[in-house]
């Protein structure tokens, strides 16, 4: 069976225009560039679900599926919760929006005119009482831009209002490439088999207790985790890896979902893996702060597997939150403070 294709994705500083919607952009931080403002999610479809503060937009990745017409164009978006406490569980989320190929007199997407969030860019009918220009998803995002600027702009004709800027991500575009087909062993044949003259020697001087000792310290945790390692060694400053209808690539043996574990659709078809958002991306989002912080090992997204198309409606797909175990992430931050240096 021929393994399935994997993307890589890579952050690349960018010029704002080729990050509009009407580019169909993939990109990280900043707002989301609507595929279509008609049908967006609700407030509370993109609230967390612990702390009840809106999230903040992550990152989108265009995925058109080819041959399927309602999936033309076709764009997944990501949120996440900005208050560190709330990554000890498990409450990202991803949703998704499809639009047919339109003819060539029509626009490339639908503009409708949506109120959004002067703060996120998300949904926003709330408007600022006494200019009503200002609109934001609910008044925690009014108060703050109220305190970073709109106090000031308020109520002045000839004031620009400024969309804040305090909570979103720096904004990047997200550019791919394919990933490089690993070596065939029978390439590395020849040096493996001066590695092994080698190694049996070394093995010829352990006592057999030693060799049960070494066993026993590299336990199935280790060897995931160095698996990870290798296959991002190639390319260390990958932040995203596509696959739909791939595997993951797991940073741990630990919290691994079953089949169980991935909800279907609620259309009813099964959820497949799509793509995953790699620990390298937290180094660029400016979100290291003493003791808890946002983090995550590794996010695996899943979504319908026949891509439905819910009536012109942004639909949920599911997240799955893996973290490093303990030792790894020492490792992992021992590892950035040398590359830092």
């Amino acid at each position: 069976m021929s393994s399935v294709e994997v993307v890589l994705g890579f952050l690349e500083e960018a010029e704002s225009w080729r990050l509009r919607s009407q580019q169909f952009p993939s990109k990280v931080g900043g707002k989301p560039a609507w595929l279509s403002q008609r049908g967006l999610p609700s407030v509370p479809g993109i609230q967390c679900e612990k702390c009840g503060l809106p999230m903040v937009f992550l990152l989108q990745v265009y995925a058109p599926i080819s041959g399927q017409d309602r999936s033309f164009h076709r764009t997944l978006f990501m949120f996440c919760c900005r208050t560190p406490e709330c990554y000890t569980q498990n409450d990202s989320r991803c949703v998704k929006e499809e639009q047919p190929p339109s003819s060539s007199e029509e626009e490339p997407m639908s503009i409708s005119g949506a109120k959004l969030c002067l703060v996120c860019g998300c949904p926003g009918n709330k408007a600022c009482s006494r200019c009503h220009r200002a609109t934001y998803c609910g008044k925690h995002h009014q108060t703050l831009h109220w305190k970073h600027s709109h106090k000031r702009e308020c109520g002045s004709q000839d004031a620009v209002i400024v969309a804040s800027t305090l909570l979103l991500f720096p904004e990047s575009e997200l550019i791919t490439e394919p990933e490089e087909e690993e070596k065939d062993e029978a390439e590395d044949e020849d040096d493996v088999t001066k590695e092994s003259v080698v190694a049996s020697s070394v093995t010829d001087a352990l006592a057999e207790s030693e060799l049960e000792e070494m066993a026993m310290h590299e336990t199935e945790d280790t060897k995931v985790f160095q698996s990870f390692k290798k296959k991002i060694a190639a390319e260390p400053q990958q932040v995203v890896r596509y696959s739909r209808g791939g595997f993951p690539l797991w940073v741990s043996s630990q919290h691994v979902p079953s089949d169980q574990d991935i909800p279907a659709c609620t259309c009813g078809a099964k959820r497949i893996f799509e793509f995953q958002v790699m620990p390298q991306l937290l180094n660029s989002l400016c979100v290291d702060s003493t003791g808890a912080s946002v983090d995550w090992g590794t996010l695996a997204v899943y979504t319908c597997s026949v891509s439905c198309n819910q009536e012109e409606e942004y639909s949920s797909e599911f997240i799955w939150k893996q973290d490093f175990s303990s030792d790894q992430h020492s490792h992992t931050e021992h590892t950035e403070e040398e590359e830092s240096v």
